[in-house]
């Protein structure tokens, strides 16, 4: 007995520890599902829900793009081929999307068009979260990004003994893209828009690649043309070549702006010095930072799954429509009198079903984010002479009501402050 006693009580701390050390600590975005929701079509929904990548209440999302350019089902679980990987605003398929642009990494034959530029890929060689996508297509070739509010990070790794491409897609309804082949850079702007915009309207973006292009050309929806480094048309495209030593990959680092080429390229700089796993890392934190402020115990995983995707979901619109300019100051371009001026401006969001608990229950856990959100409210009021009903990003003239005033209201009587709330 003696014995057995010593043996327990030398043992039972290396037992302790071991259990200790075992037990995985799952963080609160670890429960989150991005793909949940993705099985919609146009007859019958599941969600109609798509994987965005990005931050809280980020200006640019991305997702994986498996629908043709201009559906609003962009992903559909049931499909087996990529198309690219599109940076969307899309806040549903039925108000579609605006200022869209996408990268697409290519092995082997180049594809231009949106409707050839096809490549299998199966689920299992899939990983989606709120801060991370990563796919390896079934030729072998690998992709991940991260993305922070205005930028965002891809890696690529291409198969072995393969053309390496890169394509960028500007989209249709007037887009132009200029290549900097010395300087490893693409510039760009894409208009495409379902309404709600002035005709000013445009999303800049660039992006630098980390190897050198080796080859390149334009795209214009009929003639390709090597070695162009210019195109603007109804429909344009670029592709950069590539010749990546065996081990390394290919960084891509883009961003983009609603106010100009030169903001586009000051909002590069959001991305810092920061490597590809640091931005995922950072991504990931300010996730779980947001999402702590609500802590679910559930024996059921499934319930827990349920819930913080859905807290997820609710912590992406209305989307962040302002930038910070080179002095630092907040600043809008206005989606409805296509002005740039000062303060804070969201977007995307319909208030018909959101404003009896999207916005009450903003008010009660992020009411700093929801008194921005209040003064974005207002600069709309003084930039259009009315509340939006459905902003996406100006008013879409859909919906009926005004249903936005008991926004305002709720947000006042619950205390925010900090923004104009007599205006004329």
């Amino acid at each position: 007995m003696v014995a057995r006693l010593f043996f327990l009580s030398i043992c039972l701390p290396f037992l302790l520890t071991s259990c200790q050390q075992s037990k995985k600590t799952v963080e609160f975005v670890d429960y989150v599902n991005p793909l949940m929701g993705t099985e919609s079509t146009f007859a019958f929904s599941h969600g109609n829900t798509y994987p965005a990548v990005a931050v809280p209440w980020g200006m640019n999302f991305w997702s994986p793009q498996t629908g043709e350019n201009g559906s609003g089902w962009m992903y559909t679980y049931a499909d087996s081929l990529m198309r690219g990987f599109r940076q969307t605003h899309q806040p549903s398929p039925w108000m579609n999307d605006y200022g869209t642009f996408s990268i697409m990494p290519l092995a082997g034959e180049l594809k231009m068009s949106h409707k050839e530029r096809l490549v299998p890929f199966s689920h299992q060689q899939e990983k989606a979260t709120p801060y991370n996508y990563s796919v390896t297509f079934d030729n072998g070739l690998q992709t991940s990004l991260s993305a922070t509010s205005r930028g965002a990070v891809f890696e690529v790794s291409f198969p072995e003994k393969e053309d390496q491409y890169v394509v960028v897609d500007a989209y249709h309804g007037g887009s132009s893209i200029t290549i900097e082949p010395e300087n490893r850079l693409v510039k760009g702007a894409t208009r495409y828009n379902n309404g709600g915009v002035p005709d000013n309207f445009a999303n800049y973006f660039m992006m630098e690649f980390s190897h050198p292009v080796i080859e390149y050309g334009t795209y214009n929806g009929d003639t390709l043309l090597h070695h162009q480094t210019d195109v603007a048309a109804d429909y344009t495209c670029a592709y950069l070549k590539f010749d990546v030593p065996a081990g390394e990959k290919l960084t891509i680092r883009t961003a983009s702006s609603f106010i100009s080429p030169e903001q586009a390229e000051l909002n590069l700089k959001e991305l810092g010095n920061h490597t590809f796993d640091q931005l995922v890392s950072n991504g990931k934190a300010v996730w779980n930072r947001e999402m702590s402020k609500i802590e679910i115990e559930d024996d059921n995983i499934d319930n827990l799954r349920t819930f913080y995707s859905c807290l997820y979901r609710s912590m992406l619109f209305p989307r962040s429509f302002y930038e910070i300019d080179a002095k630092g100051q907040v600043m809008h371009y206005s989606p409805y009198n296509g002005k740039v001026l000062p303060g804070y401006m969201f977007t995307d969001t319909g208030f018909w079903d959101t404003f009896r608990c999207l916005f009450p229950f903003l008010n009660l856990m992020y009411p700093s984010m929801n008194m921005k959100m209040q003064e974005g409210l207002v600069n709309t009021y003084k930039e259009s002479g009315f509340l939006p009903e459905w902003a996406s990003p100006g008013h879409r003239d859909c919906m009926v009501g005004n249903n936005s005033a008991s926004v305002v209201t709720d947000a006042y009587i619950k205390g925010l402050r900090g923004y104009d709330i007599e205006v004329p």
